[in-house]
């Protein structure tokens, strides 16, 4: 009787345990009893009803990410490529997401296609291949309204991959090929332009600089030949000062020393001779020099003829 109770009380406790839920965050739990929606359980802990209630479905609520295979589509002008797409969604509403379609992965993965479709079917090649955004924007939208009702919110729809025929492929690469040497080529012109012309500023500012340096050194010359005629002036304005002030000395010694007017009258003589310095043909002296002159020559003759005498 004892271990009939113990094996009770085991599976009492076994039941209690098992009506007992935790639901971790960014988790909700689908209840059902006897079949029928109940409630839908956020994160916590929840009790059931054994045997009455069950968890019909445990829901993710994360944003997911589901990456589909590439699709064939075909453009306005008739080029047949391949797309593969990544969808990004996120579950809103758990009792809709379980209730309102079978395998919602599968049906966004079939309206990812259609929708698709439908937009590069009114796009041409080029439009398609540089219109990744406008695409991506139109297939969200139209995902976002369709998957509404699953209780699904499309948050970002991104085209992976846009794989044209082989033949589009090759005319593309020469295409791009083409556009990479007319690149090249006006780069290398422009860059010759330039060269050209920083060499001829570089030319026009050396001839500018050139200019000056020799304008500068004109002006260095002249300055220069400028200070030696001033020195050369002011050596012969300082010669003929001291000259002159040696003949004033001169004259004033011969003065002070008692001289008569005879004798200033000849040391002018010398003076007219050293002016007229072998160089002057015609000399006028004044009357007064020339009678002392003569008186001079008279004394010179007595002397001599007493000598020979």
């Amino acid at each position: 009787m004892m271990w009939l109770f113990i094996i009770l009380l085991v599976i009492i406790l076994i039941i209690a345990a098992s009506c007992i839920k935790i639901v971790p965050q960014s988790q909700a739990y689908i209840l059902e009893r006897l079949g029928v929606y109940k409630a839908t359980w956020g994160s916590g802990v929840h009790f059931k009803v054994p045997f009455l209630e069950r968890v019909a479905k445990r829901v993710n609520l994360k944003e997911q990410v589901v990456d589909f295979a590439p699709q064939p589509v075909i453009t306005k002008d008739n080029v047949t490529m391949r797309i593969d797409t990544v969808v990004f969604f996120q579950i809103t509403d758990p009792r809709l997401f379980t209730y309102g379609i079978d395998n919602p992965i599968m049906a966004i993965e079939n309206l990812t296609a259609t929708t698709l479709r439908n937009i590069i079917g009114d796009m041409e090649l080029d439009a398609t291949l540089t219109s990744r955004e406008i695409i991506n924007t139109k297939m969200r939208a139209s995902l976002d309204d369709a998957t509404d009702p699953w209780g699904i919110k499309v948050t970002r729809v991104e085209l992976k991959n846009i794989i044209p025929p082989a033949a589009i492929q090759e005319a593309m690469e020469k295409q791009m090929k083409a556009e990479r040497e007319r690149r090249e080529a006006i780069l290398k012109a422009e860059g010759e332009k330039k060269s050209t012309i920083l060499v001829a500023e570089g030319k026009k500012e050396s001839a500018i600089l050139d200019a000056e340096a020799e304008k500068q050194a004109a002006i260095l010359r002249a300055e220069a030949e400028k200070e030696k005629m001033i020195k050369e002036a002011e050596g012969q304005a300082e010669a003929i000062l001291k000259v002159q002030q040696a003949k004033a000395d001169g004259i004033r010694f011969i003065k002070d020393a008692g001289a008569d007017q005879s004798v200033l009258t000849l040391k002018s003589l010398e003076a007219f001779a050293q002016a007229a310095d072998g160089k002057a043909t015609k000399i006028i002296i004044p009357s007064e020099i020339q009678g002392i002159a003569g008186l001079a020559s008279s004394l010179v003759e007595i002397a001599t003829n007493k000598k020979e005498n």
